[in-house]
């Protein structure tokens, strides 16, 4: 029986990026091989501290919601076999969206590929050409630099998207608008979900 180690698994609001404000499933899924310093879910990281779920768990939680989304974040999700996770979910008519540093090879069939490369470990090439979605953390000035470096190679389809790391966002907020401004094949992607106070 196929199953998969689960942090937490909810019905929200997608807060960020491309889909901000449309309903969808979460599953958080356990075990990170990138640790970014300024992560939220740090408990997220051990894969082996969060109880295990089957996929007919799983599918009977999310057909009790009307979602038309699911996305599979972490942690790093893509540290585990997906596919039969991404079949049970077409199987049913459902969108598979995936949030991701892109640190290991992506398994399952996939709407939706939002590529969040992060500095603490070097991303692998295939998700330059096959993403949906490029969000860029901000932490620091200096990686508004370090995002064009990316930008320069995905493809000319995938949306690109700026972010404040939250802890950041009074002092960075205004550096990065007047970034988009002067450099509009970026936008600007918010946490709704943190200033609304859901998951």
């Amino acid at each position: 029986m196929i199953s998969y180690p689960v942090m937490e698994h909810f019905y929200t609001l997608q807060g960020e990026g491309a889909y901000s404000g449309k309903a969808a499933y979460f599953i958080r899924l356990g075990g990170c091989d990138v640790g970014c310093t300024w992560c939220d879910v740090k408990e997220s990281w051990p894969i082996d501290a969060h109880p295990k779920m089957t996929l007919e768990a799983l599918e009977a939680n999310i057909k009790a919601t009307k979602t038309q989304i699911i996305v599979v974040t972490g942690g790093e999700p893509t540290l585990h076999n997906l596919e039969p996770l991404t079949q049970m979910c077409h199987k049913n008519g459902w969108r598979t969206h995936i949030e991701t540093s892109g640190t290991n090879p992506l398994t399952g069939k996939w709407d939706w590929v939002c590529f969040s490369p992060k500095r603490f470990k070097k991303p692998l090439a295939e998700y330059y050409k096959n993403s949906d979605e490029l969000k860029i953390i901000v932490a620091h000035p200096n990686d508004l630099r370090w995002a064009e470096t990316h930008r320069s190679e995905i493809d000319m389809k995938t949306k690109c998207f700026l972010q404040v790391e939250w802890e950041h966002r009074e002092s960075l907020s205004p550096t990065i608008i007047e970034y988009i401004q002067q450099n509009p094949d970026w936008q600007l992607s918010i946490q709704t979900h943190k200033y609304l106070n859901i998951p």
